[in-house]
Formats: C-alpha cells, sequence, structure tokens
C-alpha cells in the first residue's frame, strides 16, 4: 500500500510540474497533512486519525473546481482499544484506510472556499471492506499556494465512521 501511495505522489509532483500555471483559475495539485480528530462510535476506539493526500483541481468555470483526491488516513486505538485487542490476542496500533473521492469547490470571494466531496474509502484491513464516503467542508488558500482546510467526513458502512479533519497543505 505505501509503494501505491508513493507511486500516486509521484505521478502527481510530476504531472503537476508540468501543468503549474501562475493563474490562481488554474489545475492545481497539492499535497496535504491532515490531521483527524474522530467522532461519534469513532471516538470510542480512536482519538487520533493522521493521513495524507494529494488532491487535484480542475476548474471548470470562474471560482468553481472539480476535484479528485487520494489519501491514506490511519485511526490510532486508544489505549483501552489497544488493551481488549492484546486480551484476545490481537496486537494493532490502528486501523488504515483509502479514501478516493471526487467533488466541487467554491471560491466564494479571494481564498475563502467551500467543498463538498463523495467517493468510495477502501479499509487496508483483511476483510474490512469498502465504505461510501462523503466529506463537505471549508478552506482558505494563501497567496504561493498554501492551503488551509477544516472538513467533515463520514464512511457509511453498517454504521459510520466518522472525522473533523484539518488539512494542511501546498498547492502547485
Amino acid at each position: 500500500m505505501k509503494k501505491i501511495l508513493l507511486a500516486i505522489l509521484f505521478v502527481g509532483s510530476i504531472s503537476a510540474t508540468c501543468l503549474a500555471q501562475s493563474d490562481s483559475d488554474a489545475a492545481k495539485f497539492s499535497i496535504g497533512v491532515n490531521l483527524g480528530l474522530p467522532t461519534g462510535v469513532a471516538h470510542d476506539i480512536s482519538s487520533f486519525a493522521p493521513g495524507i493526500d494529494v488532491k487535484y483541481d480542475l476548474p471548470i468555470s470562474t471560482g468553481t473546481f472539480f476535484t479528485i483526491s487520494a489519501g491514506y488516513t490511519r485511526f490510532l486505538y486508544n489505549s483501552d482499544t489497544k488493551d481488549a485487542l492484546k486480551s484476545l490476542g490481537v496486537d494493532k496500533s490502528g486501523a488504515g484506510f483509502v479514501p478516493l473521492k471526487a467533488g466541487i469547490k467554491y471560491y466564494f470571494s479571494d481564498g475563502f472556499y467551500g467543498e463538498g466531496q463523495l467517493g468510495a474509502t477502501f479499509s487496508t484491513e483483511s476483510g474490512g471492506g469498502t465504505a461510501f464516503a462523503y466529506a463537505p467542508g471549508i478552506g482558505y488558500t494563501f497567496a504561493g499556494g498554501f492551503d488551509l482546510g477544516l472538513r467533515y467526513e463520514a464512511w457509511s458502512k453498517n454504521g459510520t465512521t466518522s472525522q473533523v479533519a484539518a488539512r494542511i497543505a501546498i498547492s502547485f
């Protein structure tokens, strides 16, 4: 899985270098770090969900972009969950997921945007399966390509796994 994510990052970086433009309504790639706080039922087993992602923004009209993203998120188990698993003979620190999403980003004013994405999340755990993903959010793009966003992200499959996550990214 790590090799796949590194390959996505490498291809994205090379493509972004070829497509880089100075226009704010130009297509662009971004690479981000996500810092999530699990909510709902997920909060009972995890207290932190770090991740990374690559996103591509394609302009479809002035101030409006079609977005696609791929990444990796790991829900780190809290100490109670780790202890319960150890009593069952399982030694794990968390569960990994690969969310793939597409959506629309709209800039309300200089730098400030709203975004909504839909997609699927694939568990990296044996038998984990696939869940429907949705993620509404807001953010601000600073001059120079620095991007700071906040979103609610949920994955639905026999219940909901959710988080509130901050994304810190650089666009190019």
